[in-house]
């Protein structure tokens, strides 16, 4: 449940920001939800007392590294869902967990049996169906999104080799940071646009609900089994075609739909093959 309100969260957080992209350019809706994010942030990461931590220099590299593939990550999805439905643009990135499953294998040198590498394969052709490259349908920013799911890729490769002792809070803050930053310079290249009392409603939520998309997913991942957990990430197709056609009167077409679920059969065909394997490693080890 955690998961799937996690999901919600999230989805809910493109859905606001997708309505304002309507009125104001990206780096404008980006900029003034960071004035929510960071604040919120800020004072959770205080309570916490992890506001101002010392890294290591292997560490700080790294959250580096993660800060960068972040913005871009935000810069590419933000961009492809201003221009794309909201269930187009959330299907593509359903095929991070195999992405994932890819360039740990790849460049971490994790164990990744024939059979994965297929579901791997026939899930990177489910996104094939979905973008349509040459075809009636194809829209260019797909390819921001693709853009996406390769930085969200590299940001997992880079946290997997954070120490333990990393807290989350402050990489979450100093992404925010970046990204408002991001926000903030490139405002003068673009008009601004006034902002009512309604956008603020929007931009107030959407800031709590990542916030929120945040926190849920990390109690889901802390409190439950994570191979029983993950495959709720799913969920988050179910709320983004429910509200894009709320918000939107978008629906999904069919070869749409049709490789979505071959990303998220061949998805939850690879988490349960690492879940079975995580499991004899364990029963090999005792």
């Amino acid at each position: 449940m955690l998961m799937a309100i996690s999901m919600f969260s999230f989805v809910l957080n493109d859905g606001l920001m997708k309505a304002l992209f309507a009125d104001m350019s990206i780096y404008q809706g980006i900029f003034l939800r960071a004035l929510v994010t960071v604040p919120l942030l800020a004072f959770m990461a205080w309570r916490a007392r992890v506001l101002i931590v010392r890294l290591a220099p292997r560490d700080s590299k790294l959250v580096l590294l993660r800060v960068i593939s972040e913005v871009a990550a935000t810069v590419g999805f933000l961009t492809a869902l201003a221009h794309m439905p909201l269930a187009n643009v959330t299907a593509i990135l359903q095929a991070l967990p195999l992405t994932v499953t890819m360039a740990a294998a790849l460049f971490l040198g994790e164990p990744v049996g024939w059979r994965r590498w297929l579901a791997i394969m026939v899930g990177l052709s489910g996104v094939l169906l979905i973008i349509r490259p040459g075809m009636t349908g194809f829209s260019i920013y797909s390819l921001w999104a693709l853009g996406a799911v390769a930085a969200v890729t590299l940001r997992e490769i880079l946290t997997r080799q954070l120490s333990h002792d990393v807290p989350s809070l402050p990489v979450a803050l100093a992404t925010a940071v970046a990204i408002c930053g991001l926000g903030a310079v490139t405002l003068p290249g673009v008009q601004w646009v006034a902002i009512d009392p309604f956008m603020w409603v929007y931009i107030t939520g959407a800031g709590v609900a990542v916030i929120g998309g945040y926190l849920f997913s990390v109690m889901a991942v802390r409190t439950g089994d994570l191979g029983f957990v993950s495959p709720f990430r799913y969920t988050s197709m179910i709320w983004a075609i429910s509200l894009g056609f709320l918000l939107f009167g978008d629906l999904p077409d069919l070869p749409t739909t049709i490789g979505t679920a071959i990303i998220i059969v061949t998805g939850l065909y690879s988490l349960n093959r690492e879940r079975r394997r995580a499991a004899e490693t364990a029963q090999a080890t005792d």
